[in-house]
């Protein structure tokens, strides 16, 4: 195979194959697509914590939730504590999945009022699909959650280590 055949075949590997991405890129860009989700969520939140009963009456209320002051803290809330969380990777999993629950509200809402209209759901459907994944995944390598998993891991090793050194070695002797 010569040069030109080789570096055809890269250049081709590289652009159709999904995993051939070195890992720092991939993990770069799983960072940039957490902070961007996190820091343009917040706002949702703030946004209903503003005019709650608003909120709880044209929103929660409309598709027949019960007590919808309660719930519609609920969810304001969870998107002003759960989006940085996700932004930063902390607790990445369980903001995630407070945030799909939100969207999964929020499409239901739409469906229910707009029907199946892609103009009107399809933002809260990328909010969810995007927290599904982060849900699934974690907040991966480049996150808060990464460095306590490091960190506790080291600890725990160095743990059971010096455990290992204070329990006195057992000698059989075979006759």
């Amino acid at each position: 195979m010569n040069n030109t055949t080789r570096i055809a075949a890269s250049l081709s590997r590289l652009v159709l194959s999904s995993d051939s991405a070195p890992v720092s890129l991939t993990q770069g860009s799983l960072l940039l697509l957490r902070v961007v989700l996190g820091t343009v969520m917040v706002h949702h939140g703030f946004d209903k914590l503003a005019d709650i009963s608003d909120f709880a009456e044209s929103y929660v209320a409309a598709i027949g939730i019960p007590f919808p002051i309660f719930f519609a803290y609920c969810a304001a809330i969870t998107e002003v504590v759960a989006s940085p969380l996700l932004a930063l990777g902390l607790f990445a999993r369980p903001a995630a999945l407070g945030l799909l629950s939100t969207m999964l509200v929020a499409n239901y809402h739409h469906i229910v009022t707009s029907g199946f209209s892609i103009p009107t759901l399809e933002l809260s459907l990328l909010y969810a699909a995007a927290f599904a994944f982060f849900a699934v995944y974690g907040g991966g390598k480049y996150s808060i959650d990464t460095l306590i998993t490091k960190s506790l891991d080291k600890f725990l090793s160095v743990g059971s280590s010096v455990d290992m050194k204070l329990q006195p070695e057992r000698v059989t002797v075979n006759k």
